[in-house]
């Protein structure tokens, strides 16, 4: 926990509270259903956690926002940012149940009110229901585009328009290629000092044109 009140020093004691139970809680239920690689839980708050709540950076979420997880695997980013963000309803969705089952686990066990989960794949979601979509998925960014595209609708109340934020990592000039009208990239290693972060990157697409 000390990396996390490191950057984030005024977090609540709620918070707190419920960020520290993360560690004991994916180790629980990590040794049954594997969502984090076993050789990577002792670094659950660096590689997991801070890791998604690096979109606090560019974004803090205006209360009442609609924040869909595609692909959220064991609940990242989703579930810190839901900690974060009480007054922002997040959805989480994914293709494979047993990680949903993780998922909703740990959002009952830390009293999570503003997190929700659905056995899907993307494009079976219903259209324009979200103000952004946030992605931790090896996904390439077209197909992200493409998938995320339908859910994005029109009205905004955040500092960025509607859009998606994936958090990618390595040389992503291919992917960004023909994207550059809409899209900005910042480097992690801006906002945090760690060599984990050297080659990670917040990818943020603005979709509110499509809508």
């Amino acid at each position: 926990m000390y990396i996390i009140q490191k950057y984030y020093p005024s977090i609540t004691s709620l918070q707190k509270s419920q960020l520290e139970s993360l560690y004991d809680l994916y180790n629980y239920w990590n040794e049954r259903i594997n969502v984090i690689s076993r050789k990577d839980i002792t670094n659950l708050y660096l590689h997991h956690v801070l890791h998604s709540l690096s979109l606090m950076e560019v974004i803090r979420f205006s209360d009442g926002t609609k924040v869909l997880d595609l692909g959220c695997g064991g609940g990242f980013p989703g579930i810190p940012l839901a900690i974060m963000f009480p007054n922002v309803d997040f959805h989480l969705v994914d293709s494979i149940g047993k990680k949903l089952k993780v998922c909703d686990a740990i959002s009952e066990s830390l009293g999570l009110k503003n997190v929700h989960t659905t056995h899907a794949r993307g494009e079976s979601l219903q259209a324009h229901q979200y103000d952004f979509v946030v992605s931790r998925a090896a996904m390439s960014l077209d197909k992200l585009i493409s998938c995320c595209k339908p859910l994005i609708r029109c009205t905004a109340t955040n500092s960025l328009s509607n859009g998606l934020l994936a958090l990618k990592g390595g040389d992503l000039r291919e992917e960004l290629s023909g994207y550059e009208s809409i899209v900005q990239c910042w480097d992690i290693s801006n906002f945090y000092t760690e060599d984990y972060f050297k080659e990670k990157k917040i990818i943020y697409v603005n979709l509110s044109q499509y809508a």
